[in-house]
This record gives structure tokens, C-alpha cells and sequence, in this order.
């Protein structure tokens, strides 16, 4: 049975949204609160939105289909990697290109030619058509890596930065494959089947809601599903009072201060939001 704890949310920062003034209205709904500028998502929201996501990924695996993992910023692509493969599904992670899903019989025409260069011997021809071969390879690799054994639109997306994967979506929508996606407060949430409201930008926000769909493929038999632990341990602590062991409490996501060190791999992506790094104390 997977398991996912209200402490695991808070850790990974999972409830730290954008400065106020980068906000999208559409995401009100999904707010908690405001501290020092920034927006505090709504907990309670997140977790009613795994347990939906993590149903529709086992329903969709369990009739056969497949899921098509989508993180082409640089603090997801290797989460989305590791836990795709470990799930054995299909990923995207360099770059989503265009008609992906839409023209998928051609872009199965350039899976074709990729495997059969990965079967090739190059030893018998010249240096000169063996680098153009090479290149051309690395080149494909580098795009249809993830979705080479992918014969058939996958079942659902999860998607990581909706704002990012604006394509993806779109073309999901027009083939009417559902969309489960982590939407940030300066997200659109509209259109996105499964919106899950968290932070996307933070490496450990990231990997945590990647550990869950992928578990919810891997678990796509089991009858037992996912469990939910909202109460915090007995030593756990959050401003203005202790937090008891054993019991489910409202937790207040706004004044909880993760007791962890900044990723210094996110902060030094250039394309890093910022605003996500304040201080918390």
C-alpha cells in the first residue's frame, strides 16, 4: 500500500506557491493563505486531488493502457525519468515536440528509424557516415528515448508545469486523453482534468508527487489503494503550538516551517523560480 504523509507534503514544500503578484485568479480556490508575500496552497485541496489522480493512474493501468510522464524543466527531468522507468511507462523530459500526440504516426515513422540505428553497425562505413549516423542517433535519443516502446497514445498524461507543457496539454485535450498535472498559483487549472495544486518548481515537491503516480502504476492490481496519514508525529512542531501523535488534526500549512536545507541544485538552474527560496523562519 503506498503510503503519503501530511509530513511529506510539508517537507517537500509541497505547499509553497509564487509571490502574490505572480498569481493566477483561477487558482483561489486552491489557496489557503498568504505569508511574507507569498501564496500557501491548500493542503487539504492537494491531498483530496492525489487520492483522485492516484484512482484514475491505477483505473487506467489496470484496463491496459499506459501513462506518459511530461517534465521538461530541468528540476523535473530527472525525477520524471528515474520513476517512469521504475513504474515502466513512457516520459518526455528534453523537449516536447510538436505533434507528439496529435501526429503520432509520423512521429512513430522517427521511433522506427531511431531503433533501427540503434541495431546498426556503423564499423563498415566511413568516418564521414559514421559521424552524420552517430549524430543523427544522439539526436533522435535525446528526444523519443522515453517513449521508444510507445505503439499507442498512452491512456493519461501526468505533466509537471502546466504553463511550461502548454502543448502537451493542448493536444492531450484535443485527443481527449486526460490530464493529471501539478498546477502551481500561477497556474490555469481550467482545462486540466486531474489539477493536483502544489509547488512545482522545488526538486523535492517534484520527485514526491512523481513517487506517487508511479507507485499508483505500480500498485494498478492492488484493491488497498492509497493511504492518507494527515496527523504529524508527537515531535513534530509547528508555530504556535505541538502538534499531538495519533489523532487528525487541521493542519496549518502557513505557519509550518520544514526543518530542511535549500536545494542548491534547483537554486542554481537559470531557470529556477526564485520566489520559491524565502525565508521561512
Amino acid at each position: 500500500m503506498a503510503v503519503v504523509t501530511m509530513k511529506s507534503l510539508l517537507e517537500a514544500g509541497v505547499h509553497f506557491g509564487h509571490q502574490v503578484k505572480r498569481w493566477d485568479p483561477r487558482m483561489k480556490k486552491f489557496i489557503f493563505s498568504e505569508r511574507n508575500g507569498i501564496h500557501i496552497i491548500d493542503l487539504q485541496k492537494t491531498i483530496q486531488a492525489i487520492k483522485d489522480a492516484y484512482e484514475v493512474v491505477r483505473k487506467t493501468v489496470a484496463s491496459g493502457k499506459s501513462v506518459l510522464f511530461v517534465g521538461t524543466k530541468k528540476q523535473a527531468q530527472q525525477a520524471i525519468q528515474k520513476e517512469a522507468e521504475r513504474c515502466e511507462q513512457f516520459y518526455v523530459t528534453n523537449r516536447w515536440l510538436g505533434g507528439m500526440l496529435t501526429n503520432f504516426a509520423t512521429v512513430r515513422k522517427s521511433i522506427d528509424r531511431y531503433v533501427k540505428l540503434e541495431k546498426e553497425d556503423f564499423s563498415t562505413l566511413t568516418k564521414k557516415e559514421q559521424a552524420q549516423l552517430l549524430k543523427e542517433k544522439q539526436k533522435l535519443e535525446k528526444n523519443l528515448k522515453g517513449i521508444k516502446g510507445m505503439t499507442k497514445l498512452p491512456g493519461v498524461l501526468f505533466v509537471i508545469d502546466t504553463r511550461k507543457e502548454a502543448i502537451a496539454v493542448a493536444e492531450a485535450k484535443k485527443l481527449g486523453i486526460p490530464v493529471i498535472a501539478v498546477v502551481d498559483t500561477n497556474c490555469n487549472p481550467e482545462g486540466i482534468d486531474y489539477p493536483i495544486p502544489g509547488n512545482d518548481d522545488a526538486i523535492r515537491s517534484i520527485s514526491l508527487f512523481t513517487q506517487i503516480i508511479a507507485n499508483a502504476v505500480i500498485e494498478a492490481e492492488s484493491e488497498t489503494g492509497l493511504k492518507i496519514i494527515e496527523s504529524l508525529p508527537e515531535d513534530e512542531t509547528i508555530e504556535g503550538g505541538a502538534i499531538l501523535a495519533d489523532e487528525d488534526v487541521e493542519v496549518d500549512p502557513a505557519n509550518y516551517v520544514p526543518n530542511k536545507q535549500e536545494d542548491t541544485a534547483a537554486i542554481a538552474d537559470d531557470n529556477f523560480d526564485e520566489d520559491k527560496f524565502y525565508e521561512t523562519k
